[in-house]
This record gives structure tokens, C-alpha cells and sequence, in this order.
């Protein structure tokens, strides 16, 4: 009984780590985790091999550093400036609060384009910073979206086989 009520928080976790996407003021990468610890605490403690942990570290790592890496690169790519990806980074969590899920698009994009115009950059280039900051947050998400499935993945693998 218990095993079955730890098999369904961990994939209520899973699922949890994915609204994360939506929503980045859940900790996508924190759910994963206990999900693995749940398991490996509770459930079996030997299965977890020691590289299974490194790997997961290293790809935790990477999870964290999708967003600020597509994010500048994005943002550079179109002409925009490190305010405009300080700003776009904060857009992203405030829009989550309004209007989710299109809030999280729309935030950052107006936000990036309001500051590109305050630092004198014509309308063209400011447009062009703030679809910037839309794909670099896209592709950042996306990224995430492969890292989440790749990790949740191989923990089903090892632990189902």
C-alpha cells in the first residue's frame, strides 16, 4: 500500500516538474528530485547507482543553465541589450502570474521592448530584442522540456528493468 501511494506522488512530481514549464515559479528540477529520493528512501536503496546520481547532478546543472544560456543567446542574436535579458528573465516569472499561460510570453516580450525604447534603440531594433527574448525563452523551455524527459526517462529504465 504504501509503495503504491509513493509510486503515485512520484509521478504526480513528474507531472508537477512539466506544469514548471508553464509556470517557472515551480521548481521543475526540485519535484524531479524528491521524486528520485521518495524513491530511493522509501521504495529501494539499492537500485540508485552511484553514476545515476552523478549523471542526474550533471544534468540538473545543464536544466539550470538552459534559461540564461538560450535566453542571452537569443537576446544577444537580435540586438538586445543585458537589461533586455535581466528584464526578460523577470518578465518570464511575473507573467506566469498574469494570464497564464500566454502571460509568460506576452510580459516578457512588452517588458524586453519598453526597455530596449528607454535605452534610445529605434522601434525596429527593439521589436526585433524582444523576439528575441520570446525565442530565447521558447527555446529555453524547450530545452528543459528534452532535460525533464531525458531524466525522468532513465529513472523509469532503471528502476522498471
Amino acid at each position: 500500500m504504501l509503495h503504491s501511494i509513493i509510486w503515485i506522488l512520484i509521478a504526480l512530481l513528474f507531472i508537477g516538474s512539466f506544469i514548471g514549464l508553464v509556470f517557472p515559479i515551480i521548481p521543475s528540477a526540485l519535484f524531479i528530485w524528491v521524486a528520485f529520493i521518495l524513491y530511493h528512501f522509501i521504495i529501494d536503496t539499492t537500485v540508485l547507482s552511484v553514476s545515476f546520481w552523478v549523471i542526474m547532478v550533471i544534468l540538473t546543472a545543464i536544466l539550470f543553465g538552459a534559461d540564461i544560456i538560450t535566453n542571452r543567446f537569443f537576446v544577444k542574436q537580435y540586438g538586445g541589450s543585458k537589461w533586455g535579458e535581466r528584464v526578460a528573465a523577470l518578465g518570464v516569472i511575473v507573467g506566469s502570474f498574469i494570464l497564464p499561460p500566454f502571460g509568460i510570453l506576452l510580459v516578457p516580450f512588452i517588458a524586453v521592448l519598453f526597455v530596449e525604447m528607454g535605452q534610445k534603440r529605434t522601434s525596429s531594433e527593439a521589436v526585433k530584442a524582444a523576439f528575441g527574448s520570446l525565442l530565447g525563452f521558447l527555446g529555453g523551455t524547450f530545452a528543459k522540456f528534452v532535460l525533464q524527459l531525458i531524466m525522468i526517462t532513465w529513472f523509469l529504465i532503471v528502476v522498471l528493468f
